[in-house]
């Protein structure tokens, strides 16, 4: 088995098709096909169903596709440790952002990595967090901006924890309070952030636990959106204080909702047993100095 091969099938299924994949891998799409093909004689069942202009993987497919992006992400993890034996002083740094945050948490200290750094490239990939841990774990990024949990294949590094804050109408009731309880808001309309699953369920499981179901009006992915909703009056959203605080809004209060059990807490998240590249080790030394912890 090539990694020629094996890189154009997982690129065709990662990508959704083989003219995507003939652009990432810079090949002709007839050269994807033959490869994937190649790899298919090789092992001797098909890995792909292929319906029409449709492509679905089989079972041996699913197998070969998670044990081969884990290979290709090895692969790449030790022509890294090769180059900088050899002496090579670039790199590249890749680091992937939730919605929820990530830009107010990281965008300082990645200007003072910049400084440090400036030969290292920066490639940022944004998505919500259950498709940042995914891609993760396929080796496609070096760390990503997390809800911190307790996965055991991932390492985590502490970034922020942060209370919530009760984001209300100004001419709500307890708009003047200085802090308020989740059980205050059992009769009030939820407004949730929809690409922050985490978030979601802290907030229900929360108000379950206070003895109510919330009231979820909409959802949106869009937080200036959220706040704007709030503002003409259509319901209560929770956020982070950090990230409620940056966003000031005349027609809003932000209210701390005294819960122990709903804190924000982010973290850098990393494949546990990886090898990290020298650009990968500046930035978790860097992340550690911010929160004045052992280098």
């Amino acid at each position: 088995m090539e990694f020629r091969q094996l890189r154009a099938f997982v690129e065709v299924i990662r990508q959704g098709g083989f003219s995507h994949a003939a652009r990432t891998v810079l090949a002709t799409q007839s050269a994807v096909s033959k490869a994937v093909r190649q790899l298919e004689n090789e092992i001797g069942t098909p890995l792909l169903d292929r319906i029409g202009h449709r492509s679905e993987l089989t079972i041996a497919g699913e197998a070969v596709y998670r044990r081969g992006a884990k290979l290709l992400a090895d692969r790449d993890d030790l022509l890294a440790e090769l180059d900088e034996i050899r002496g090579l002083k670039r790199g590249v740094l890749r680091l992937g952002l939730s919605p929820l945050g990530s830009g107010a948490l990281l965008a300082p200290l990645l200007a003072v990595y910049r400084q440090r750094c400036p030969k290292i490239e920066i490639r940022l990939i944004e998505h919500d967090s259950d498709h940042l841990e995914e891609i993760l774990r396929e080796g496609r990024m070096d760390f990503a901006c997390l809800p911190l949990s307790a996965s055991e294949d991932l390492d985590w590094e502490s970034v922020r924890s942060e209370p919530l804050m009760a984001v209300l109408p100004a001419n709500h009731r307890l708009a003047a309070r200085p802090a308020i309880s989740l059980a205050d808001l059992r009769d009030a309309p939820f407004i949730l952030f929809d690409s922050g699953a985490d978030l979601q369920q802290t907030i229900v499981e929360a108000c379950r636990n206070s003895g109510f179901e919330p009231n979820v009006v909409t959802r949106s992915s869009q937080i200036e959106f959220m706040i704007e909703l709030v503002a003409a009056g259509l319901g209560v959203a929770v956020l982070p204080r950090l990230v409620a605080s940056a966003r000031w809004n005349v027609a809003v209060r932000h209210v701390l909702l005294e819960a122990p059990d709903m804190e924000w807490n982010m973290a850098i998240a990393w494949r546990r047993g990886t090898y990290l590249s020298d650009a990968a080790k500046m930035w978790l030394r860097l992340v550690r100095e911010a929160r004045g912890g052992p280098e």
